[in-house]
């Protein structure tokens, strides 16, 4: 691939400004990831999931008043996964983060979040009326760094991808010039990653270096209409989603950004069959460090980041799948 290629770490964090923490509880089977950038990050959401589980979206949108985000959780744990921002946002507070009314103000961090499904996963789930999901988004926060586990961790511990074990998948892509794009993603998906009958993903096409064990479907085995290959029996509501942040460190507005995580949305579509179903919940996030200028003509540039954020989340799905069976 000429003039572009996965970033040092091949992770989201090669994004310079970021960091990833996770944390698990191996006897819940369940668990928090935390993306945390070095200040507050321009940020925007897609959903597309017909069963999405979030917090602060709202806030997301381009005609609101706060433009960045202090951190991103994603969360096992359905309804109780969402109580891991508040671990996050108590302890960033503590710390003098968040956005500021003015002196003499405690400050208010900004953490929008996602979760998936993982409730029905056999794992001890009798924490009564304490779940354990704020003080795991503690634990992810505090040890946020660089480089972070794939497979089976974070918000990915718990998760199942079609009849296959989910998990934590992560990619990136550099140019020459430095604009770099990453992905992050928990796969929890009713539909099948992988093709029928075949150990090769659907995102074969997309597959740099062998990174996902470099499996290539049989072009002699016909490919049925509506065979989904190792996707769940018997889906239920609320029962599954995967959940994803892209990030680049090009500057974009809140309504740039908005278009980028609509175009990666797509890598799912490339990665997952089937995707967007009722039974999952599937969330796009995407962040800008603002450490590059958009360069003009701006829209061009754009499409070009979403056209390689689409197509690092297809190679995070597989790449967390792939990291999660081994």
């Amino acid at each position: 691939m000429t003039g572009i290629r996965p970033g040092p770490r091949n992770l989201i964090t090669d994004i310079g400004g970021l960091k990833v923490g996770q944390a698990h509880d191996a006897r819940v089977r369940t668990g928090v990831t935390v993306v945390l950038p070095d200040r507050p990050a321009v940020c925007a959401c897609d959903v597309r999931g017909g069963g999405p589980g979030t917090r602060e979206t709202d806030l997301l949108a381009a005609d609101t008043l706060v433009e960045a985000v202090d951190a991103l959780v994603l969360s096992g744990g359905s309804v109780y996964g969402l109580g891991a921002a508040d671990g996050v946002v108590a302890a960033l507070g503590a710390a003098g983060r968040g956005y500021s009314v003015g002196e003499g103000a405690k400050p208010a961090p900004i953490v929008p979040a996602a979760i998936l499904f993982d409730l029905a996963n056999s794992g001890d789930k009798n924490w009564g009326d304490r779940p354990p999901y704020g003080e795991l988004g503690r634990q992810a926060l505090a040890a946020a760094d660089r480089a972070f586990e794939l497979g089976v961790a974070g918000a990915g511990y718990g998760a199942k991808a079609g009849t296959l074990k989910g998990g934590i998948g992560s990619t990136s892509l550099v140019d020459d010039s430095g604009i770099a794009v990453g992905a992050l993603v928990a796969v929890n998906a009713v539909g099948s990653v992988v093709m029928p009958g075949s150990d090769a993903f659907w995102a074969w096409p997309f597959e740099i270096d062998g990174e996902f064990g470099g499996a290539r479907p049989d072009p002699r085995r016909p490919m049925a209409p509506d065979d989904w290959g190792a996707a769940k029996a018997s889906p239920a509501l609320r029962q599954n989603t995967t959940i994803a942040v892209v990030a680049t460190n090009v500057a974009l507005t809140p309504a740039q950004a908005r278009r980028l995580a609509i175009m990666a949305q797509d890598g799912l579509s490339r990665a997952i069959r089937p995707v967007h179903t009722l039974f999952d919940g599937d969330v796009v996030f995407a962040l800008s460090t603002g450490a590059r200028p958009l360069a003009e003509p701006w829209a061009l540039t754009l499409s070009v980041l979403g056209e390689r954020a689409a197509n690092c989340l297809a190679r995070a799905v597989a790449r967390g799948v792939f990291a999660a069976r081994g």
